[in-house]
């Protein structure tokens, strides 16, 4: 008697491929991160001062731009991290990095909407919910890797706890940046790229720091 196989057992266990897809995904959304910052028109500028003025008023712009290469940076070297520590993937979760990357495609059109709109709580709300979106997918793919056991035999037994613990602190963190827009959105905005600025440049902490 013959078994039928079925193919969701079979369908998306290739991690490299799934690294592939990621990094041309990130490449595109980080490059349409630029779209925004717009050369001021001829007819606008006339003179230095004008220019200086111009290059003033795109601040909102440069700003939110800088904070979303950040974001998309932090969240990229997350994934990479968790990608290099699977043995394989499954077809549940390649869907779960999938939706992952609907997050991530996302951050072109939050970002926008924050720099057009920068003094506005919710453009600041649904850019930190953009933000939001990222850590929890990317904890769950952590989870579910950890549960279905996608891990490499020889994953050390404090990097499941470290990475978990990365992305709840940097989560935690980033609400706070939120909440600080009940008293001004451009205090929300430097606190956020404070943290961002943290984990992009801090000295690397070991795993088994407790």
């Amino acid at each position: 008697m013959t078994v039928k196989l079925s193919y969701n057992k079979v369908a998306g266990q290739s991690v490299e491929r799934l690294a592939a897809l990621s990094d041309g995904i990130f490449a595109v959304a980080m490059t349409l991160l630029v779209l925004d910052l717009r050369v001021p028109t001829i007819e606008a500028v006339h003179s230095e001062h004008d220019l200086g003025h111009a290059m003033v008023a795109l601040a909102p712009q440069f700003i939110t731009y800088l904070m979303s290469f950040l974001t998309l940076g932090i969240f990229w070297v997350g994934q990479q991290t968790q990608l290099n520590h699977l043995a394989r993937a499954n077809r549940d979760l390649s869907w779960i990095h999938i939706a992952f990357l609907f997050a991530v495609t996302l951050t072109p059109f939050s970002t926008s909407l924050l720099a057009h709109f920068i003094a506005l709580r919710l453009a600041l709300l649904a850019y930190w919910a953009n933000i939001l979106l990222l850590g929890v997918i990317l904890y769950a793919s952590w989870g579910y890797a950890i549960r279905a056991s996608l891990v490499k035999d020889d994953l050390p037994e404090d990097v499941p706890a470290a990475v978990c613990r990365r992305i709840k602190i940097a989560q935690a963190l980033y609400a706070v940046g939120a909440a600080l827009c009940l008293i001004n959105t451009t205090w929300s905005i430097a606190f956020i790229v404070l943290v961002q600025l943290n984990y992009a440049v801090a000295p690397r902490i070991r795993f088994s720091r407790r």
